[in-house]
């Protein structure tokens, strides 16, 4: 999965339900919550005063490092 400032959260955790630990560890804890299913990535990070495009790469990351080992 590649993620984007504009995916939806949900779409990130119904991929893999292991990466909410990259949201947890930014700070963004709504991630499970019911407006996961409607908010990107940036818009969450908007409401939360985090850095989108930091999320946004270490959810790549976290993506990338789970194929390596695949």
């Amino acid at each position: 999965m590649t993620v984007t400032l504009d995916t939806i959260i949900s779409d990130v955790i119904n991929e893999d339900i292991n990466a909410a630990k990259v949201f947890f560890e930014s700070g963004m804890y709504c991630a499970g919550g019911p407006s996961s299913a409607g908010e990107s990535i940036q818009q969450a990070a908007a409401v939360h005063g985090i850095d989108a495009q930091e999320l946004v790469k270490n959810l790549n990351n976290y993506f990338a490092a789970k194929n390596i080992m695949a």
